[in-house]
């Protein structure tokens, strides 16, 4: 048997670039991974693959990007016997925290391990790209910009680390309806994108950026009200994370997250999760 810890990541810097012809946007994001896991459990079997996700209201079958994952690598490997996975979730689901493209890229780490497949770190983010565009990130070490649909990725390693306060305030945000209501023209011309220097906690502080925020803020206007919170509360800045709903407050130590969290615990029904960066 192996468990493997599963984390979330935000987004501290995201550009909408333009629509493109395959309906795709390109973008331009920073993501960092942080300490709020999902855990899996991976044990052999002779059975085919079978999943169990305990506790959530989450398909079990191919409709599961975990169950595509672990049959993307069987088949990629010709391998036939299977695995039990149980999927304990933690990460909120629908919330712009890349609950799932992590679930799947965790499954890819495990089961090269566990089953000796021995297929490089290239490979499986190759690999992971066919499953999701944020699944390759999940598959690179540290911090990264990542550039076309998300499958392009750069280091980006002197980014600060930081302490965040997320709040999620319950309901669920579809990815494509977001997209879908972002008015975004097509062009040709080659998009010149000049990648924002991210060398202090001030510089991350004032590049936070979501270009999917006015979106879903229009839709949502209590994220407003979240964001504002935070700040209240002593954050250096606060930003959606991805499509959302989820909305995070960065802070230079541990003392002012855990004072802030406990102030937003108590006056909401929200999630309220206290994390840090994560390698």
């Amino acid at each position: 048997m192996m468990r493997r810890l599963s984390p979330a990541k935000v987004n501290l810097h995201l550009r909408v670039l333009r629509k493109r012809p395959d309906g795709y946007h390109d973008l331009a994001t920073l993501m960092q991974k942080i300490s709020l896991y999902d855990e899996l459990e991976f044990f052999p079997s002779d059975r085919g693959i079978s999943l169990r996700c305990p506790s959530v209201p989450l398909p079990e079958n191919e409709d599961n990007i975990v169950f595509r994952a672990a049959k993307a690598i069987f088949s990629r490997a010709g391998f036939r016997p299977g695995v039990t996975i149980t999927l304990h979730k933690n990460i909120p689901l629908a919330a712009g925290l890349g609950g799932g493209s992590s679930n799947a890229a965790i499954t890819l780490l495990a089961l090269n391990e566990l089953f000796q497949f021995n297929f490089s770190s290239e490979e499986l983010r190759e690999l992971g790209a066919t499953l999701g565009a944020d699944v390759p990130f999940f598959l690179f070490p540290g911090p990264a910009w990542a550039f076309g649909i998300g499958d392009r990725l750069e280091a980006a390693r002197a980014v600060p680390s930081f302490w965040f306060v997320l709040v999620n305030p319950g309901f669920e945000v579809s990815t494509k309806v977001i997209y879908q209501n972002l008015n975004l023209g097509l062009t040709n011309e080659t998009i010149h994108y000049s990648i924002p220097r991210f060398l202090t906690g001030e510089d991350v502080a004032a590049g936070l950026h979501n270009d999917l925020e006015r979106v879903t803020l229009k839709m949502h206007p209590s994220l407003g009200e979240i964001k504002e919170l935070l700040l209240l509360n002593g954050a250096a800045g606060s930003l959606m994370s991805g499509s959302g709903p989820t909305v995070f407050g960065l802070f230079d130590s541990e003392d002012k997250a855990e004072k802030a969290k406990s102030v937003l615990k108590k006056s909401s029904s929200w999630s309220v999760f206290l994390c840090h960066s994560v390698d």
